[in-house]
């Protein structure tokens, strides 16, 4: 956990760093993924069993391997989409750490910057939302860089309590 900490943190201060080249890598990055999955989708329709559910799986993986490559070849546009489902994911993901930070027993390490995770993740969102249409790729790559840092901390955190000190029982 804490070796993913350092990894995460150091993501978010490249993402903040390059913000411009963070966020038009993840737009590529979602479009490759996206594009895997359509091919992936054609391979195993060759394995479906039928040739009714074989074509209309095909055909739904060349549907996916086109909106992959429809995301790659309009990054603009696919910025502003991946915009908002980047503010519904950081809405989303924030509420779910302040219910995990308040769900977690008093004193137990961590449970303030969960929730304080939350609320930066939650905020983030917001200014996603209010920013659109103008967010795109800056927006994305300095939200994201953010996200990394906190989520990076947290995980420190986290992490530095279920590595703590080994107590051996009596002899």
């Amino acid at each position: 956990m804490k070796v993913m900490g350092v990894l995460t943190m150091v993501f978010g201060v490249l993402a903040l760093a390059l913000p411009w080249i963070a966020g038009q890598s993840l737009i590529w990055l979602v479009g490759v993924v996206v594009m895997a999955g359509g091919m992936a989708r054609m391979v195993w329709a060759f394995r479906s069993g039928g040739l009714g559910k074989g074509i209309a799986a095909f055909l739904i993986g060349v549907l996916t391997l086109l909106a992959g490559g429809a995301v790659i070849a309009h990054p603009v546009l696919s910025s502003a989409i991946l915009s908002v489902l980047l503010a519904v994911y950081f809405l989303a993901d924030g509420l779910a750490e302040i219910f995990a930070g308040a769900a977690l027993p008093e004193g137990r390490a961590g449970k303030g910057w969960l929730i304080f995770d939350g609320i930066v993740t939650l905020v983030l969102g917001v200014m996603i939302f209010t920013g659109f249409p103008l967010s795109g790729f800056l927006a994305i790559g300095v939200l994201l860089g953010v996200k990394l840092l906190f989520a990076g901390a947290t995980m420190l955190t986290l992490g530095a309590e279920a590595g703590g000190p080994v107590t051996r029982p009596p002899a």
